[in-house]
């Protein structure tokens, strides 16, 4: 069995209504590609992620057979593509190539980015009713992530639990203050990246203190020695390759510790990171895709929890199936890439800042830091709005003074 030809789509994908506004503001429409490979046996697989490899690369795999790629750590999509036909051609699931399964069904979590206060809890009423019971979000500074809990708090089934980013500091609160305080409502779920990458001591220490678990994805040892010091209570590894994956499960299997995986993309990302997550021993904590926040996809499949959970696919291969008029569409489709936007805040005080966001560079939205322009609080009494281009002389004004000055603080 051979590798005869491999199809690269570029796709745009729109985001559900009810959430499209915030997403659209963070980062535009979402664009990736997806793979679909094919061997002299008839046989196509199917693979995605956000970029396009070289052709140096996609001509590694062409006219090799896909067994040759059994713990591929070249590409993560292309990879997939490979694992969808090794199980197709041997008439089993993919969870199956990696060894003995350890559970039928799934942990994943839901995604939403730091907004006002009532669209976070919306997003939790949204999630809760499609039967997550976690939801993941970046902190951010333009919010006080207090009058974000309260809302999501009055709204959350019992059960519900917030994933907290920290993205690794950036702001000048005081970590272990901050992670007691927000530890003592029943939604508070866990803590990732609280601290610096570099401060190993400093997770060792505030996962003593902490009363919820300490997640680590920004990993400084690349997952070794710092695992086996107890940096923290559970570990992330993001859009790591499959081999990678593989063999760092190992370790944390060894050392007995959970970890989770998070591969953003559509179902066919969700079905295969699903598989991974079934294979591997200590793979407990709920994975993230982030294939819920959007409104169509190229898999006539969709895999929908209960109750937190997911069913790993049965059926050969990942267990999905190429929807060509919907790959078609979603390939030819172009929706109207974000303009820059200014971010309008106010403070309790009456204190007004602006700052422009490109969602480019969406980054900033959680580490405002970058630009050096202030440090700022996750726990500021402020409120935010997205005040999009209107044409009036007010906004024209304030584009001209941020061009100037970087940001505006002013009574």
């Amino acid at each position: 069995m051979k590798i005869t030809e491999i199809e690269v789509h570029r796709i745009c994908v729109g985001y559900h209504d009810w959430i499209a506004d915030e997403l659209e503001h963070y980062y535009g429409p979402s664009h990736r590609k997806v793979d679909v490979a094919h061997t002299d046996t008839g046989l196509q697989g199917l693979g995605e992620s956000g970029e396009t490899e070289p052709q140096t690369v996609i001509d590694q795999y062409l006219g090799s057979n896909p067994f040759d790629w059994l713990g591929d750590e070249t590409s993560l999509g292309l990879g997939t593509a490979m694992y969808d036909l090794m199980g197709q051609a041997a008439g089993v699931p993919v969870h199956k190539l990696f060894g003995q399964p350890h559970r039928r069904w799934v942990p994943v979590g839901s995604w939403t980015v730091s907004t006002h206060p009532e669209r976070m809890a919306r997003a939790v009423r949204e999630y809760a009713a499609q039967g997550y019971t976690w939801l993941k979000y970046h902190l951010s500074p333009f919010e006080n992530v207090f009058d974000q809990t309260e809302a999501m708090q009055v709204v959350a089934p019992r059960g519900f639990r917030i994933h907290y980013d920290f993205t690794m500091g950036g702001t000048d609160d005081h970590i272990p203050s901050l992670v007691e305080e927000l530890s003592r409502y029943p939604i508070a779920g866990c803590f990732e990246d609280p601290l610096p990458t570099q401060d190993i001591e400093g997770h060792i220490e505030l996962r003593r203190r902490s009363r919820l678990p300490v997640v680590l994805h920004h990993l400084p040892l690349g997952a070794t020695h710092e695992v086996l010091m107890g940096a923290a209570d559970v570990y992330m590894l993001g859009h790591a390759r499959i081999g990678d994956a593989q063999k760092k499960a190992g370790l944390f299997a060894a050392a007995q510790r959970p970890f989770m995986l998070q591969n953003c993309g559509g179902t066919i990302t969700r079905a295969m990171t699903t598989h991974m997550m079934a294979a591997f021993p200590t793979a407990t904590f709920h994975f993230h895709s982030d294939a819920e926040t959007f409104r169509s996809d190229v898999t006539r499949e969709r895999l929908e929890p209960v109750n937190g959970l997911l069913a790993v696919p049965q059926g050969p291969g990942l267990g999905v199936t190429l929807d060509r008029a919907e790959l078609a569409r979603l390939e030819a489709q172009q929706l109207p890439e974000k303009a820059p936007w200014i971010i309008r805040s106010r403070f309790a005080g009456g204190a007004r800042m602006y700052q422009l966001a490109d969602p480019k560079q969406s980054i900033f939205m959680v580490r405002p830091d970058t630009r050096r322009q202030m440090t700022l609080s996750y726990t500021s009494p402020i409120t935010t709005d997205y005040w999009d281009e209107d044409g009036t002389p007010e906004y024209q004004a304030v584009r001209e003074r941020l061009a100037r000055e970087g940001a505006i603080l002013e009574k």
